[in-house]
């Protein structure tokens, strides 16, 4: 365990630097809202929930744009870090900016876990585990469906999110 919590800390300073030129969010931006979320939204983000696997909005999904907290609004993965982990929920291998995503040591369940939450909205995400791409830092963080609202790429702009339109500019 300290020898993942060592490595993860590695990595998540290196993409910290690496990502240094995008926007930081301010709370002030993005603040909790559970008025437009269905019931069991609101039990996974608010109850630290847990949707089935292979049945959840987002498991499949391909699409080019990013996935934001479906209670806050703020910013938190990517199309470009989405990879299939044969799990059943959307997995990435790195959040868009880490400041934006807290972990909290999860000992629920008979184990231990590192709990991944929204820094602004406090929504429970799911958990981050250290058995991901290697090529890609070895995380992967496996996300609820419900817990994510995805912007496509097309609607960035109009949406209030074009600063994160350079992250899909760089892969052409």
């Amino acid at each position: 365990m300290k020898l993942f919590l060592l490595i993860y800390l590695f990595f998540n300073f290196l993409f910290n630097q690496a990502m240094a030129d995008l926007p930081k969010i301010s709370s002030k931006n993005y603040q909790k809202n559970s008025q437009n979320l269905t019931d069991f939204q609101k039990y996974v983000i608010e109850q630290n929930g847990t949707e089935p696997a292979f049945r959840n909005l987002y498991w499949d999904h391909h699409e080019e744009g990013i996935y934001v907290d479906a209670s806050s609004g703020e910013p938190l993965f990517s199309s470009l870090d989405k990879f299939d982990s044969g799990s059943g929920w959307p997995s990435f291998t790195k959040p868009i900016d880490g400041v934006e995503i807290k972990e909290i040591v999860d000992k629920t369940h008979f184990m231990t876990r590192v709990e991944v939450r929204s820094k602004y909205g406090d929504s429970h995400l799911g958990h981050v585990f250290d058995d991901g791409p290697k090529n890609l830092g070895g995380m992967r963080y496996c996300i609820n469906s419900a817990s994510l609202r995805f912007i496509a790429r097309k609607d960035l702009q109009k949406l209030g999110y074009g600063e994160y339109e350079k992250l899909f500019l760089k892969t052409k």
